[in-house]
């Protein structure tokens, strides 16, 4: 018997990658769905994209800024760069306070700060960004060490992670750590919305794939543009997968 489980994360209020997303999912037709946080953040349809997810009862982790949307704080908990990239930062995020609807607000405030499910035999530990917190960011270039430590200390086969929008795989300490990238914001140099699908067999390692969905942005960043508050930033990200 096999397990087959598709996991995406980091919509980020982009409903056509959203859509595009879910519509690849349904036709890989696997036997669960979940759903690693940030509905909201950098786009322009946050109500909406909260609806597809929400709408179709997928378990959702919380993501730092469903947390910063859902309880109203005055900041994301994001680590940015550079002075300009917080100053967006901190625009997305009240805009998105303001546009997201109470009752909508109060859904993101129920969501779980992780889901551990188990397949074939195999657990899984699904985050946001890492097991210790939600907006810790996992990169695959992180020191051998550090990543060793969180391997082995995260109590699971397999931990699936997003949050920093670069999809990696990697078995480390024993431990298979797979970063599913991100729908609706990728910051790897290509614009297609990401997400990956789990085949499980017993006696058999767990095999993964990053898919790539493609869909048109431009209604999207079309909709950036024309939101006050919103930085134009974002719809090029969208527009170029991130590339400066």
């Amino acid at each position: 018997m096999a397990t087959r489980i598709a996991v995406f994360s980091d919509p980020h209020g982009n409903r056509a990658a959203a859509e595009a997303v879910l519509a690849a999912i349904d036709n890989a037709a696997p036997d669960a769905v979940y759903c690693l946080g940030d509905l909201v953040g950098y786009g322009a349809c946050p109500n909406e994209t909260i609806d597809l997810v929400r709408g179709r009862g997928i378990p959702t982790v919380t993501g730092n800024y469903d947390d910063g949307v859902g309880f109203d704080r005055d900041s994301c908990g994001c680590a940015y760069k550079d002075a300009a990239e917080e100053a967006r930062g901190q625009a997305s995020l009240f805009w998105s306070r303001q546009a997201t609807t109470s009752g909508r607000k109060a859904y993101l405030r129920t969501l779980a700060p992780e889901i551990r499910v188990e397949a074939e035999g195999i657990r899984f530990r699904l985050v946001h960004g890492s097991p210790r917190r939600m907006n810790e960011y996992l990169f695959a270039d992180r020191d051998a060490r550090s990543l060793e430590r969180i391997a082995s200390g995260a109590d699971c086969d397999v931990l699936v992670f997003g949050h920093t929008h670069i999809p990696w795989v990697r078995e480390v300490a024993g431990t298979l750590l797979v970063n599913d990238g991100s729908v609706g914001k990728p910051k790897d140099g290509d614009p297609r919305a990401a997400w990956a699908l789990f085949d499980v067999r017993p006696g058999a390692p767990v095999a993964v794939e990053i898919r790539r969905v493609p869909y048109d942005p431009a209604p999207m960043a079309a909709a950036i543009r024309a939101a006050d508050g919103l930085p134009d930033h974002f719809a090029r990200d969208i527009e170029t997968g991130g590339r400066p």
